[in-house]
């Protein structure tokens, strides 16, 4: 969601932060501002609206000096107004403050403030944190921020200058993610994030932060503080942390030619899903090899039943990772709304798993609900793909996707990245559990050829854009799955609706009869996942009852399965493969059929309207 980037060195700020707020876009946003300090001065620059619309600003007034903070904006608290966009000031103007997340208790600050004669200027719930921070400067910005934080509910990453000490950032977090970057080579300079790629064209070198820190950054370096327990009237803790190296580079979070990201990372499936299969195939043994799991191996050895909690696509690829682990592990698994689980006094057994899916590893939702798992007794495991994400850190193992930054904010390879981990984790589950080494084997084998069989269904790209010029005016379309393809049924639907804005439903294909099956008509398309698995004569039933109404039928088939082609209107074939895998292709064609009908609709692809790639906030 909202994006952070800091700097302070000895270099001009302003570019710098600019910069890094464009390689934040992605994360969704609708206004962006920069302040600096120079001279003893603070200026600002915001605007509603994109980044370019910033950049107008500051070709007129640019800002000067070497310190200081940037922001973008998801709105939360106000509209999207240039009075709304961060940063955000104190009454006189000393303090400038960014900050994602939200502010629970901010109706009650506000008024207690306002009594002490402080007047605001804006409708966000962030602006009493500037005030708060007003009232209890002291000639100290971090004891400060300490002692403004211990006065607050919610969420927060911050990032906090003031005028009276110049080259000084304090930034600090709760529950909303932020990380430290560490010049190079020896380089006096420092930046601040709430994501590495604003800053990884200048290192990568970082040092995340952990809920309840708060860090001070000069030139010279930094210092990272414990205040987690300062409002008990304990002093804050001195923290030493490893720097981490990130592995991946600036031509990652670049388009490489592509028209855009989305499109890019669609065609980087082959690569995403051998990643991450690499080195944890044991082909003789037949089975995976799980390195992130052994602190688990109790858990996973004792465990009687899995609850899978996830948000949005993650919570998607958790339904199809239900149907692998209980028809080959044969343990029960509940697939779970991390938004809703910690509301419902969920029950926790011995025996009971818990695994977090989260893209991001950021997950608002996804860690509350892994933390009310934990309280609760339970061991969690977790499927990320950002190394040194906070599921990664607090969880008691797990296993990274491997996928390298998602840019897009409507996630594909992410999505099959964590199928495959699935498959991978229920191929673990299932040899511990009486599958035959044979069986275990031909998995092994589906699973080493699923690279080209994922390039092969990409070549249909042509074939999906030519479906899409004939339904890209449509206002509605239904999405019709069964078995393990029902949940990329909804996740087609999903994809639909996040790029195209048109509405677009996903369901069992059994249940069009009670109920979707009234809205029939010519002018509704039908997507049917149809390929030849174990139901396949079940869903063809689907498709005579669509098509006797008249409805457009587009049907996503194996290869050379022709019983369909006289009885729908398109078809698009993916190569066969084991029916526990078949997902990792079936939704590919939905991927490309969102996107090009988002293309020639003219919407914007890799920045949907009123979404953001980290949802950081409940």
């Amino acid at each position: 969601m909202c994006g952070i980037v800091g700097y302070v060195g000895p270099r001009d700020a302003q570019p710098l932060i600019l910069e890094g707020l464009r390689r934040l876009e992605y994360r969704g946003y609708d206004s962006a501002g920069i302040a600096t300090i120079h001279e003893g001065a603070l200026d600002i620059r915001k605007a509603a609206g994109k980044i370019a619309q910033l950049e107008a600003e500051l070709e007129s007034r640019p800002l000067t000096g070497s310190h200081g903070i940037g922001h973008t904006r998801w709105a939360t608290h106000g509209a999207p107004t240039t009075l709304n966009a961060h940063p955000h000031t104190d009454d006189e103007g000393r303090v400038a403050l960014v900050h994602n997340g939200i502010i629970e208790n901010h109706d009650v600050l506000r008024i207690k403030l306002q009594e002490l004669g402080h007047e605001f200027r804006s409708e966000t719930d962030t602006e009493v944190l500037c005030h708060l921070i007003e009232e209890t400067y002291a000639g100290n910005l971090e004891e400060a921020v300490a002692e403004a934080l211990t006065r607050v509910e919610g969420a927060y990453g911050i990032a906090v200058i003031h005028v009276d000490e110049p080259g000084k950032i304090v930034v600090a977090r709760m529950g909303s993610p932020l990380l430290i970057g560490v010049g190079e080579d020896g380089e006096r300079e420092m930046f601040a994030a709430s994501d590495v790629a604003a800053i990884i064209r200048h290192t990568r070198q970082v040092v995340y932060l952990n809920d309840g820190e708060l860090a001070v950054l000069t030139a010279d370096g930094h210092s990272l503080l414990d205040i987690s327990g300062s409002g008990d009237g304990e002093r804050p803790r001195q923290v030493r942390r490893e720097v981490s190296r990130v592995d991946w580079n600036l031509g990652k979070i670049e388009r490489g030619g592509y028209e855009h990201f989305m499109l890019k990372e669609i065609f980087e499936q082959p690569d995403t899903v051998r990643d991450a299969m690499r080195g944890r195939l044991l082909e003789e043994e037949g089975t995976a090899k799980l390195g992130g799991l052994l602190a688990l191996e109790d858990a996973v050895e004792n465990v009687e039943r899995i609850v899978i909690t996830a948000c949005g696509t993650s919570w998607h690829a958790a339904l199809v990772g239900e149907y692998m682990i209980e028809e080959f592990a044969r343990i029960p698994v509940e697939v779970e709304y991390a938004s809703e689980y910690r509301y419902r006094h969920p029950i926790v057994t011995d025996g009971t798993l818990v695994v977090a899916i989260s893209q991001s590893g950021e997950t608002a939702d996804t860690l509350a609900a892994m933390r009310e798992a934990r309280s609760r007794g339970a061991p969690v495991m977790g499927i990320v793909n950002v190394v040194g994400s906070t599921i990664a850190r607090e969880t008691d193992g797990g296993v990274y996707i491997h996928s390298g930054p998602e840019i897009g904010v409507a996630s594909t390879k992410a999505f099959t990245g964590q199928l495959t981990v699935l498959a991978l984790f229920t191929l673990y589950l299932a040899r511990r559990r009486g599958m035959s080494t044979l069986q275990g084997r031909e998995i092994v084998a589906a699973m080493q050829q699923l690279p080209d069989l994922v390039r092969a269904t990409l070549d249909q790209s042509s074939a999906v854009e030519c479906i899409a010029r004939e339904y890209a005016d449509n206002a509605n379309f239904l999405y019709l799955g069964r078995g393990s393809n029902f949940p990329v049924a909804l996740e087609g639907a999903l994809k639909l609706k996040e790029i195209s804005y048109i509405h677009a439903e996903g369901y069992p294909a059994a249940e069009m009869k009670h109920g979707p099956i009234a809205l029939i008509d010519q002018n509704m398309p039908v997507v049917f996942i149809a390929p030849s698995d174990s139901v396949y004569h079940k869903i063809a039933s689907n498709i005579e009852e669509v098509k006797a109404r008249g409805g457009k039928v587009i049907a996503i088939v194996s290869d050379g399965n022709g019983d369909l082609s006289s009885r729908v209107d398109h078809v698009v074939s993916v190569p066969r493969t084991i029916d526990m895998l078949q997902p990792l292709l079936t939704v590919i064609p939905l991927q490309l059929l969102a996107y090009h009908i988002a293309v020639l609709r003219g919407c914007d692809v890799d920045q949907p309207r009123n979404l953001a790639k980290s949802v950081t906030v409940e």
